[in-house]
């Protein structure tokens, strides 16, 4: 079964609504025992970096450190890829579950001496897929998924797609059980099926 994190900031809805599309069951949890227990996590997020001390507050961090360690397959989305890393400065008081070193930040206010409007809403491609990603197995470079989002993880030997906005920066993290993307999946038409369905089938 997969457990889906609820911390009062996702958007469950429709991300339940697109794992059910492939006929999977899920349980929306805020129990360390369902998440230690998991065959698989997904940790859905919109919203700010705050809302993820609710993790750590329900003990919930742990729980996934636990999880992971085990080799339970994660997949964090939007703010859930952000909360991946060690923190981010939109809550600098905030601790991530710091499995990817390095911090998120904002995107800066111009690039190449023009005005940079954030946040980073609509469609955008994914390049620079990575070859050994299973995640995003079948998925081609120029594939287009949809953002919403001011904060962005850089790029790192982790990232294993990039979107360029005000530069690159990592669309999608993985190594080996552990999973991010900054995009919304399942508002992502038939790529973020794809990415959804390679999850499910890990």
């Amino acid at each position: 079964m997969i457990q889906v994190i609820d911390y009062k900031a996702g958007n469950l809805t429709s991300v339940l609504k697109a794992l059910h599309y492939f006929g999977v069951e899920t349980h929306v949890t805020q129990s360390p025992d369902d998440v230690r227990n998991a065959s698989k996590i997904v940790l859905p997020g919109v919203g700010h970096f705050q809302a993820t001390q609710l993790l750590e507050d329900l003990a919930l961090t742990e729980a996934v450190r636990e999880a992971v360690v085990k080799g339970t397959p994660f997949l964090g989305i939007c703010v859930g890829l952000q909360w991946l890393y060690e923190g981010s400065t939109e809550a600098p008081d905030t601790e991530g579950l710091g499995h990817f070193a390095a911090k998120c930040e904002r995107f800066p206010a111009t690039f190449n001496n023009a005005e940079l409007k954030s946040p980073h809403v609509g469609w955008n491609s994914l390049e620079n897929i990575r070859e050994d990603s299973r995640l995003l197995r079948g998925v081609m470079p120029g594939g287009f998924v949809y953002y919403t989002h001011s904060w962005r993880a850089p790029v790192s030997a982790d990232t294993a797609a990039t979107t360029s906005y005000g530069g690159d920066f990592t669309a999608v993290v993985e190594r080996d059980n552990v999973m991010g993307v900054q995009f919304h999946p399942e508002k992502s038409s038939t790529v973020g099926l794809r990415i959804l369905k390679n999850f499910v089938e890990l």
